[in-house]
């Protein structure tokens, strides 16, 4: 149920489209954790930024039903294209159908496999990059990307308020996500070849510039 805030929110955002809003829905129906989903307000985002420092490659670690890839895929230019990373092979079927009907097939390379083996095969600059993969291996793929972002690029990573986990003290040891986000977001805090800036959107989107 939402609040009347969020519902505020979603009132004054353009609206989600009839695809999306199905595969948001899809996605509650028929897999397992359909919170990983981008979702309406994150999508917009999300689209506002490729829009914004007109993107002709970006990089998604982390495709899952691919929600967020058709949302950034969309502000592409003709010659531009989203390489998108997932490593559950399980729903590649379920995600490329979508894709296909989205009529972006053509902008979208769609990997299935662990990203940190497929990224240095792509020989490509890129100037956004979304991460949302394993939370635990998020400064791995921070670093394997930053060197292949053009200055002036962006990096975006998803979940790094972790449902508050991040503000815990007395985090499980065997909370491996957990505690991968809190380092990764300790690590981008002190990293001077980024500026960065933590968004409370949704669980929290680290947005970085590369300097």
């Amino acid at each position: 149920m939402l609040s009347e805030l969020e519902q505020y929110i979603l009132n004054h955002t353009e609206p989600e489209d009839d695809l999306l809003k199905e595969l948001y829905r899809e996605t509650h129906v028929r897999m397992l954790h359909p919170r990983m989903a981008s979702g309406h307000i994150q999508g917009k985002i999300l689209e506002m930024f490729c829009h914004m420092i007109q993107a002709k490659n970006i990089l998604e670690i982390g495709t899952y039903t691919g929600y967020s890839a058709i949302c950034m895929a969309k502000c592409l230019p003709e010659n531009g294209m989203l390489h998108t990373i997932e490593i559950n092979d399980e729903i590649e079927e379920f995600t490329r159908s979508f894709f296909e009907r989205s009529g972006l097939n053509n902008k979208i390379k769609f990997h299935i496999g662990d990203a940190r083996e497929i990224i240095p095969t792509l020989h490509t600059t890129f100037d956004l990059v979304f991460i949302d993969g394993e939370k635990n291996q998020y400064c791995e793929y921070y670093e394997m990307v930053l060197p292949i972002v053009r200055t002036n690029g962006f990096i975006i990573a998803d979940n790094v308020l972790w449902s508050e986990k991040v503000i815990e003290k007395n985090l499980r040891n065997n909370d491996h996500f957990a505690h991968g986000i809190k380092a990764f977001n300790d690590f981008i805090q002190k990293d001077n070849r980024v500026q960065n800036v933590l968004f409370p959107v949704r669980d929290g989107l680290m947005v970085m510039r590369k300097v």
